[in-house]
């Protein structure tokens, strides 16, 4: 475990410009949110409870934040130490078709670069702990919750393209359907998407994203990597991510941090500075929205795992197995 220590004044300003820089990877959305053991199960019900106010697709994005651990930890289903008991594969709820025969069960994860990732990992919680985390706890004291809530509703419906793509590499059709009339209800009658009239009327559907479609037709899953400042990644998720900036439009034709001969954007390809700028504001905007909207969720969730990597990781994999299976 890594010692708490102090963060100096112009450290702890560098760790924010830090953050600033390294986020510019537009707004296009990550992975699913991962479902993570805590081994407290009681502090995980009275946290639900006090968030029961809290929106769903408040939590659809939370997995984007920049302190990814900590969402993945917060919404533990089992314990990480409790052992899977042997099942036939279509009864094994962590089975995957797309796992390496050699891959132990369970949710074990092939994990060769373990000793730099948890450095990584480790670099993230101190992010998280002297940077992110204190300035949600303000931006939540000033922006009153149901605001928080539209604007997170407002970044998912903004990356609707990606998801309607992926439903329909896969041959979803029925969720592409439901993604159509989310966008078309949310975007209108839900004031450019501030406001989840979908849900209401029980349009919903399973987030889709290109790290799923790849393991729909079979690529492997890959290293397990983790990188600062980003959620965690199979090395095939990492590719879906970088997958799903290029399948949003608002990177292109908006704020272009890709350029495509021929096709306009509102902001001249040249003017750098201007869409780094939106892109920095957005990106930095959402994080600690959705960190602020979960604040009350995280309460003590660290203290009471032990072995927060692994947890972490088993979660995520398990996650994206169940994820790529529905």
């Amino acid at each position: 475990m890594v010692q708490r220590t102090g963060v100096s004044k112009t450290g702890f300003a560098s760790a924010v410009s830090v953050v600033a820089l390294l986020l510019m990877v537009g707004c296009a959305g990550g992975p699913g949110r991962p479902t993570v053991n805590t081994g407290s199960e009681e502090r995980l019900v009275a946290s639900e409870k006090q968030s029961n106010t809290r929106s769903e697709s408040a939590e659809r994005a939370a997995l984007q934040v920049a302190s990814p651990q900590v969402v993945l930890i917060a919404n533990a289903a089992v314990p990480a130490e409790k052992k899977v008991p042997d099942l036939d594969p279509a009864e094994d709820p962590f089975y995957d078709p797309f796992a390496k025969g050699d891959e132990p069960p369970g949710g074990e994860e092939y994990d060769p670069w373990e000793p730099l990732n948890t450095k990584v990992f480790e670099f993230n919680r101190q992010v998280d702990r002297w940077v992110l985390k204190p300035v949600a706890q303000g931006y939540n004291k000033v922006v009153p919750n149901p605001v928080q809530i539209g604007i997170s509703n407002l970044f998912y419906n903004m990356r609707f393209p990606s998801r309607l793509i992926n439903n329909l590499a896969q041959g979803k059709l029925s969720g592409a359907g439901a993604e159509v009339g989310r966008f078309l209800l949310n975007s209108t009658f839900g004031l450019g998407g501030l406001v989840d009239v979908a849900k209401y009327m029980d349009i919903t559907t399973p987030e889709e994203d290109t790290g799923q479609t790849l393991g729909y037709y079979g690529v492997k899953p890959g290293p397990y990597v983790v990188l600062p400042f980003l959620p965690p990644f199979t090395l095939r998720d990492l590719v879906g991510y970088v997958g799903d900036i290029a399948l949003n439009p608002i990177n292109w034709m908006v704020f272009p941090i890709i350029e495509v001969n021929g096709v306009p954007s509102l902001v001249a390809h040249h003017n750098r500075t201007t869409s780094s700028i939106a892109q920095i504001g957005g990106r930095v905007e959402e994080i600690l929205n959705d960190r602020s909207l979960n604040l009350e969720k995280f309460q003590g969730v660290e203290e009471a795992t032990l072995d927060l990597y692994t947890a972490v990781k088993n979660a995520y994999i398990q996650k994206r197995r169940n994820a790529i299976r529905e």
